[in-house]
């Protein structure tokens, strides 16, 4: 059809470009209407500016009711809400210990579901190898003493799945003995 026009999705060189004359008193309005329109904005500017007491709470928070929900009040299991939680925090601050502390906790969350209510399914496991792969690699980002004093949690979730199925706890074993061969006495 001639002559008519097709609207395009707008993008964020829109929206800079509709912000860009603002003044100081524009964008701090605007900045408290998305602070008060979600808890995953208020998350994101708590945890840039260092605000509160712990900037890891909330997230860890979305990881356990994502991969260790509520059984009793028949809550779904979330993979994506927990990945997401991992993923906001990297865009707030990327801190790689505090990156690598929620990455352990994900897998932490969802062994210990497993280990406490029985074998789930193959994408589950596969969530969870890819994550303590992550959280090696970027463990190994950071100095010895810090490999050395994470070293035993990534033990421990590795032992702790013995008899879990799908064989995750194969793939445990070998994701734990190539990283860490070298700290094993």
């Amino acid at each position: 059809m001639r002559g008519k026009k097709t609207k395009q999705m707008a993008t964020w060189s829109d929206v800079k470009k509709a912000i860009s004359n603002f003044g100081h008193a524009e964008l701090i309005n605007l900045i408290t209407d998305l602070y008060h329109l979600s808890s995953d904005n208020k998350n994101f500017l708590h945890t840039r500016f260092s605000l509160g007491e712990d900037p890891l709470s909330p997230y860890k928070k979305i990881i356990k009711d994502g991969l260790y929900p509520d059984v009793m009040y028949d809550k779904p299991i979330s993979i994506a809400k927990a990945k997401k939680a991992v993923s906001q925090y990297e865009k707030a601050i990327g801190e790689t210990q505090g990156l690598v502390e929620l990455m352990i906790y994900f897998v932490e969350c969802g062994n210990r579901f497993t280990v406490d209510y029985g074998d789930i399914n193959e994408d589950f496991y596969l969530a969870l190898l890819r994550m303590y792969n992550k959280a090696i690699d970027t463990l190994f980002s950071l100095d010895e003493d810090t490999i050395q004093a994470s070293q035993p949690r990534f033990k421990a979730i590795m032992e702790s799945s013995s008899g879990i199925g799908w064989g995750y706890h194969d793939d445990l074993c070998d994701l734990y003995y190539e990283a860490f061969s070298d700290f094993e006495e």
